[in-house]
């Protein structure tokens, strides 16, 4: 240290006679071998919503909850960038990005571009928002990434090379493969995994690895993956330089009192060298900011200016203004063979009793709303474009940019405040309101006979019905007696023949069912539970202010079988009681005894209950399949946070203090409701949990629809709520979960494949992400069970399987949201907690046969029938409408595991005629690109770091797809492989996105 104590001393002798009052810092330094590189990263975290809203962070209103501002940030930055070419940037966020943009003149873009295109300013990740990996979907990962990196593209002529999701609670397998090596990225940088395997890496030097997310895909969609060694701020020893934070900033004018130069220069070298002994190679990284940072800008690059320039003048190690592209540009260089990480990083824990496992669950209600929307996004803009995009008319753009805000770390998984999670809300009701308008329109441009491309006026009226979940529906609510009939369309937005059962609201007992050619199709009717018509009246009030109208006494169900990319008309009409009429189903309500003798189902599949009005046996006499069986509800109570560990159960964490089993009161009764389409078993479970248990003619699994809520918390305590399925099934603590949506991961109780765990809390420790779905073996039979949206699920005994269906708690779990999750619905004054309808599907089949299943009867869940009512009053529809479109040859159907936008589970290569999927338009040309389009396929394989990884070569079999011969228009896609491509039609139509 004596050489630069005495260079700093000449320093101030000379600034003390007047000579030297500037110091021109020297920040060019560029890497240097062999010394430990400090890649210093200049970054903010913005979040798109959380304790305020995405505009209120904008615009940096609403103080008094958090001071933060994403214009200023901004703002500041580019000036602060200018003074010193050296400086460099990384920014995330483009839903801000484009806010800011949008506002800015002709001068500054320019400045902006060529700051981007010189690599100081760096836009990575690169979608709207740094999206969730556990409660999302992957077909929403897609699109938002997509939406951002098309705006970078298109505004830039960038492509980000760099994934940084540095603030999910986890990390899953389908980011790392589809979402990072499928869009071309070379590394991932994160940091929330468990604080047992980060203790565990920092020892071995396994913080940064070649991740190998997908079994299918193996080596070729490896990435390199960094994990912060603490978190994603500066480093240790107080080096936060925002205007009003409490660090020292880097003191060096001596005529001043309190200079610091050689304390902050030797903080800084220790921290490096400190990171250094955990990471391998010669260069570490510092990230240099933390959430809604560089509100003025020059306050930190001033320091980091001084920092690199004293640092670099010490000489012990290198710093160096950097960027992740430079960081991991550099690691490539190094040659080095990286450890292999496979899996993924779930459940998320950051001390013994913390695991980041209750948000699964979290406002179950808006995660609900939020896959409701993505498939009908999915459909909406199919519709779209059959009918042609109208820059005049309704767009689904909005909802676009709703939903993705919607895949946010702080919204789908329910950890914002109650504000801001009302806001997601509002943004998708709005965004759908417009593309329920264009789907109308659409539908009704490709019903009326004679309609061309782009028609913009029908006058056919389709109306839609979003409250069905809450039994409310006015078109099919309406009055029959006076010869008007309904006209119901059914849309198919996936690629294969559907045939299901539609069920909507009806108010007449004297009703028939047409389909499109005018034969009668046999139909039911249920009466509507009392249970469901309490849910109508509170809530459609409490949505739209008024009381409906008219209520509904019976559900109409009719079976409906739709084409491909396609739609079917059917006609409901009120018809004499003499003549042949919807079955009125037969009731039949059960106690005691009688439930041993209780057999519901009429094909294949048959349910048992036993003496005690429980589901007990399982049989189909299709696959032989016979299980004992029983499903059961229970509740976890929220510890409190009052013990010797003061963490309490809350949005994020769930941590269960004592299980509660829910008893069913013997003395209600079993209501049976038996028809030609369906039997139902409707059971009261208590006061506040009411359930509906179906078998449908025909269908090979169980629909149980759930009512829970209000839960109540008059005891003070809060609850988690879940139900279970007990089987006698010998499951050796393994279990399987989906990875946002599509690869199913091998679980295994209290047990990490990686790193050894020790486990403090066994229930909440092995919770997982379901987004599709949940199965467990044993050897002969497997039981699955699919959702309806994102929730949280596990296996804590052999042979069962657990889903938490609603969370209501009391405290904060302490997490930064200061906010209990206690969700209430309010009418007037009078305000109670919210009510959960939902549906999971379950089926049993024979060990290994599960797997089309999941994935098939999974798509269908995600993309349901669209339904659009019109009214008909007298005359022949099909006089004038077209009852029946596919906009496909007819003859042709997808595969049923394929599916436009999406590809689910192969066995073997599968093909798409692209002729037969577009018979009516000509091809003119098709590119393959990336995954989010902005990139050509061949390019981004050809440009993208291949890493090295320990130990032998691997013995993989992979399956892809080939090149697309232009004059066969024939694409072959491998086993879970999502190809994108650009296709132009000739004529009007050109560059559409359509895979």
């Amino acid at each position: 240290m004596g050489p630069v104590r005495l260079a700093l001393l000449a320093v101030v002798a000379l600034a003390a006679a007047g000579e030297a009052v500037y110091i021109p810092y020297n920040t060019s330094a560029g890497v240097v071998a062999g010394k430990l590189n400090v890649h210093v990263v200049p970054h903010t975290h913005d979040d798109v919503g959380w304790l305020k809203t995405v505009d209120q962070y904008y615009v940096g209103s609403n103080n008094s909850i958090q001071g933060a501002c994403v214009q200023n940030v901004l703002d500041s930055l580019i000036p602060a960038l200018l003074k010193d070419e050296n400086r460099k940037f990384i920014y995330v966020e483009q839903a801000f990005f484009q806010r800011w943009w949008r506002n800015q003149n002709d001068m500054i873009k320019d400045t902006v571009k060529e700051l981007i295109s010189s690599g100081r300013l760096e836009l990575i990740n690169g979608g709207m928002c740094m999206h969730d990996e556990a409660t999302v979907h992957y077909i929403d990962m897609i699109d938002q990434t997509t939406l951002g990196h098309k705006f970078i593209k298109e505004e830039f002529g960038q492509i980000p090379r760099i994934g940084w999701q540095i603030d999910p609670f986890g990390h899953s397998a389908v980011q790392a493969y589809l979402l990072g090596a499928e869009v071309g990225f070379d590394a991932f940088y994160f940091f929330r995994i468990d604080y047992q395997d980060r203790d565990t890496r920092k020892g071995t030097k396994e913080l940064e690895v070649v991740w190998r997310g997908s079994k299918s895909f193996g080596s070729s969609a490896d990435i390199f993956a960094g994990i912060f060694p603490q978190n994603y701020e500066p480093p240790p020893g107080d080096f936060y330089f925002e205007v009003d934070d409490d660090s020292p900033v880097v003191q060096d004018d001596p005529l001043l009192f309190d200079y610091n130069v050689e304390e902050r220069v030797n903080g800084f070298v220790a921290a490096a060298l400190a990171q250094a002994n955990i990471t391998r190679t010669n260069h570490i990284m510092f990230t240099m900011g933390t959430d809604f940072k560089y509100q003025y800008a020059e306050s930190w690059f001033r320091n980091m200016d001084k920092l690199i320039h004293y640092v670099n003048k010490d000489g012990r190690i290198n710093a160096l203004y950097s960027t992740p592209s430079i960081y991991t540009d550099a690691k490539y260089a190094a040659n080095e063979q990286w450890p292999l990480k496979t899996n993924d990083f779930f459940p998320y824990a950051d001390n013994p009793n913390a695991y980041w496992t209750g948000y699964f669950t979290s406002r179950s209600a808006l995660k609900r709303y939020v896959r409701m929307m993505s498939g009908y996004y999915l459909a909406a803009r199919q519709l779209e474009f059959f009918k042609g995009k109208s820059k005049l008319g309704p767009t689904t753009d909005y909802l676009g940019d709703a939903l993705a805000l919607a895949q946010h770390h702080d919204a789908v998984t329910g950890t914002e405040k109650q504000h801001v999670a009302n806001d997601y809300a509002k943004r998708l009701s709005i965004g759908y309101t417009r593309a329920q308008e264009l789907v109308s329109t659409s539908l009704a441009c490709l019903t009326e006979l004679g309609s061309k491309p782009h028609c913009s006026s029908p006058t056919t009226k389709f109306s839609q019905c979003l409250l069905l979940n809450v039994t409310y529906c006015p078109p099919s609510e309406m009055d029959f007696s006076k010869g008007k009939s309904l006209v119901v369309l059914v849309y198919n937005s996936l690629g294969w023949k559907r045939q299901d059962v539609l069920r909507v609201p009806v108010f007449s007992d004297s009703i028939v069912v047409h389909d499109s050619e005018g034969r009668e199709v046999e139909s039911q009717l249920l009466p509507i539970a009392s249970a469901s018509l309490n849910i109508r009246d509170k809530h459609v009030k409490a949505y739209l202010g008024t009381s409906p109208g008219v209520t509904p006494k019976f559900w109409l169900a009719f079976p409906v079988s739709v084409p491909p990319l396609g739609f079917n008309t059917y006609f409901v009409s009120s018809m004499k009681k003499s003549a042949s009429v919807s079955s009125k189903s037969t009731v039949y309500s059960s106690q005691g005894s009688e439930y041993s003798s209780l057999q519901v189902g009429q094909g294949n599949l048959k349910l048992q209950y036993n003496a005690a009005g429980a589901f007990s046996l399982y049989s189909d006499s299709k696959t032989l399949i016979e299980a004992n069986f029983e499903q059961k509800y229970k509740y976890y109570i929220g510890q409190d946070g009052n013990g010797s560990d003061p963490q309490a159960s809350g949005a994020y964490i769930f941590r269960p203090n004592g299980t509660v089993p829910i008893k069913t009161d013997s003395q209600v009764p079993l209501t049976v409701l038996r028809g030609p389409i369906v039997d139902e078993v409707h059971q009261q479970i208590n006061s506040w949990i009411y359930q509906i248990t179906r078998v449908y003619k025909g269908k090979d699994y169980v629909e149980t629809e759930f009512i829970v809520g209000p839960i109540p918390t008059d005891d003070g305590n809060g609850k988690e709520v879940a139900t279970e399925i007990v089987t006698n099934m010998a499951t050796n603590k393994t279990f399987y979960t989906d990875s946002s949506g599509r690869d199913f991961i091998k679980r295994i109780r209290d047990y990490r494949s990686e790193w050894k765990i020790e486990v403090h809390q066994p229930i909440a420790g092995n919770y997982y992400p379901v987004n599709l779905g949940i199965y467990v073996e044993d050897g002969n039979k497997e039981l699955s069970v699919l959702v309806d949206r994102s929730i949280g699920g596990s296996s804590i005994n052999d042979g069962q399987i657990e889903l938490m269906l609603h969370r209501r708690l009391l405290h904060d779990d302490g997490r930064g949201v200061a906010e209990a999750l206690n969700e209430t619905v309010c009418l007037g004054n009078q305000c109670e907690g919210l009510i959960i309808e939902g549906k999971y599907y379950l089926k049993i089949d024979p060990q290994g046969e599960g797997s089309r299943w999941r994935r098939t009867f999974g798509q269908e869940i995600y993309s349901p029938l669209l339904l659009a009512f019109s009214e008909q009053d007298g005359g022949n529809w099909a006089n004038s409408h077209t009852p029946k479109f596919s906009a496909m040859d007819p003859t042709y159907s997808l595969p049923d595991n394929v599916a436009l936008l999406t590809l689910q589970d192969l066995s073997a290569l599968a093909s798409v005629d692209l002729k037969r999927v577009f018979p009516d338009k000509k091809i003119g040309k098709i590119v393959e690109t990336s995954l989010s389009a902005n990139q050509e396929r061949a390019a981004m394989e050809k440009k993208r770091l291949k890493w090295k990884v320990q130990g032998p070569p691997a013995d993989e079999k992979v399956i892809r797809g080939g090149p697309v011969d232009p004059s066969k228009l024939v694409i072959e896609l491998g086993p879970m492989e999502i190809r994108t491509f650009i296709v132009s039609f000739e004529r009007s139509i050109s560059g559409k996105q359509l895979l």
